[in-house]
């Protein structure tokens, strides 16, 4: 199934139940991608400051939670993007002179293609093995005698409620061996009107980043969707310690689509779910990694406790044995 097939099927289904919703998964064409970089560097977008800054300030430190033998290693990457952020880690790595193979996994070739000139840059003698497409279908056969540490940055998993998240990370737990790692980068809860901000700030990023899906969704299923009557929507919910953004509908009004064969029909005030991005305690990170197939071993943060980066031994037992907490 082409990645246009996917899309048709994933509008179709979204777009017709009782709340409408579209994952965030396609915000990011090349449009959707030069916005998400502005965002990142927006005031209120604290999360990659935090854990670009955890990732080279605690770099050895990691780097000794990872391998602190110093054995032979593959870093598999899950959606690495240009590999910025990684590279402190990975410089660690060299220092200690792990025998390390770094498998930056993405769907983006344009992304593939930076990472590899900036790591020609700066860690010349890394082997570097980039892999171009879904990292389920295409996951790296690892040698025999290599341990894997499979990495999972920028707060993705939040994108997924605890349902998906645990699916995801038993597919992970799949793919490994026992005593294998996994990496994850997570929000940790705060202050709830920090929260929403990063999701909603004053210059109306985020709101145009939400708002371009639309705009793909014209280009590429020939839609028809009138971007001035839709609005970004953030909001944040201190008891389930989620951000959720919507596209609000501000008229009576049918959408249609020449690819489909038909209408959508959207309400004044109807809402489309476009994305979620979970925050986590210490405690629900345990759960999570039980959940899953985990043992947590080490979470680093930073001095305010905003963010957190984990490091996760893989069980010699599948998740379906964990008992839920």
């Amino acid at each position: 199934m082409t990645d246009r097939d996917r899309l048709t099927e994933h509008v179709l289904q979204g777009l017709t139940r009782p709340q409408k919703a579209l994952s965030s998964a396609w915000f990011y064409d090349d449009e959707g991608s030069r916005l998400f970089q502005q965002i990142m560097a927006l005031p209120e977008y604290y999360l990659t400051r935090l854990e670009h800054e955890l990732l080279r300030s605690r770099a050895d430190e990691l780097s000794r939670w990872i391998d602190p033998r110093c054995s032979p290693i593959d870093l598999i990457e899950l959606g690495s993007g240009d590999g910025a952020k990684t590279l402190s880690l990975c410089q660690a790595l060299a220092q200690r002179e792990v025998d390390c193979i770094y498998r930056p996994m993405d769907v983006s070739a344009h992304a593939l293609a930076d990472l590899s000139r900036r790591f020609d840059t700066y860690l010349p003698r890394m082997a570097i093995e980039p892999v171009l497409g879904d990292y389920f279908e295409h996951w790296p056969q690892i040698a025999e005698g290599r341990r894997q540490v499979a990495m999972l940055l920028g707060s993705n998993l939040g994108n997924l409620d605890e349902h998906g998240a645990v699916k995801l990370l038993q597919r992970v737990h799949s793919h490994l061996r026992p005593g294998d790692l996994v990496l994850l980068g997570l929000d940790l809860v705060k202050d709830p009107a920090m929260l929403r901000a990063a999701y909603d700030d004053s210059q109306g990023v985020t709101a145009a980043f939400n708002l371009n899906l639309l705009t793909r969704l014209n280009r590429e299923l020939g839609m028809d969707f009138d971007l001035t009557k839709f609005r970004h929507y953030a909001s944040y919910c201190p008891l389930e310690h989620v951000a959720r953004s919507f596209l609000v509908s501000q008229v009576d009004q049918v959408v249609h689509s020449k690819t489909l064969d038909r209408g959508f029909v959207f309400h004044a005030g109807e809402t489309i779910y476009t994305e979620q991005s979970q925050k986590y305690s210490m405690a629900s990170i345990e759960h999570l990694a039980r959940r899953s197939g985990f043992d947590n071993t080490c979470t680093l943060t930073d001095a305010r406790g905003w963010y957190a980066i984990t490091v996760w031994h893989r069980l010699p037992f599948t998740p379906s044995q964990q008992t839920s907490i």
